[in-house]
């Protein structure tokens, strides 16, 4: 199961596709990328997708595959050994776990998380969504934040 939706991640093309063409071209995409601090040249983004944009398929295509290499990774299929796996998964989650923890105390707090879904233009006030509501589904501990644990948990939930 993706952690997106197909309907979270229609939004998510929409939003990207600035012109709206219908298309994703590199540029919107790299625009995003550098929102949440990953840093490619167009032309890395060329040669790994082959093609300079993509309609809403070939996005669902290209989101997907991502989730695959992520999941062969959480479910230790790969022939690397599994403590290099767990590893780099931890390193990788906790780069994530960075760009949502604006102020660098370790949580993630409701209005850390509304600032960034804000700034990636994935929640508006008219969304329905509750950041409070979203943090209190995965704070085990009920101390109105998500600490690394909780988020590590979250993240390996909804790629699973």
């Amino acid at each position: 199961m993706s952690p997106l939706g197909t309907g979270d991640l229609r939004r998510v093309f929409e939003n990207l596709d600035k012109n709206g063409d219908g298309q994703v071209n590199l540029e919107e995409l790299n625009w995003l990328l550098e929102k949440i601090d990953i840093h490619y040249s167009v032309n890395e983004l060329e040669s790994s997708i082959g093609k300079s944009s993509l309609d809403f398929d070939e996005f669902l295509y290209f989101y997907d595959s991502i989730s695959s290499e992520e999941t062969m990774r959480t479910d230790g299929s790969e022939s690397r050994e599994s403590n290099e796996g767990d590893v780099d998964q931890e390193t990788d989650l906790a780069e994530v776990f960075k760009v949502f923890d604006l102020n660098d105390d370790g949580f993630i707090s409701w209005d850390e998380l509304q600032s960034v879904l804000s700034k990636l233009e994935l929640w508006d006030k008219r969304s329905g969504r509750d950041c409070n509501s979203m943090i209190r589904a995965y704070d085990t501990n009920n101390d109105g934040k998500i600490d690394f644990e909780e988020f590590k948990s979250m993240m390996l939930f909804t790629i699973s």
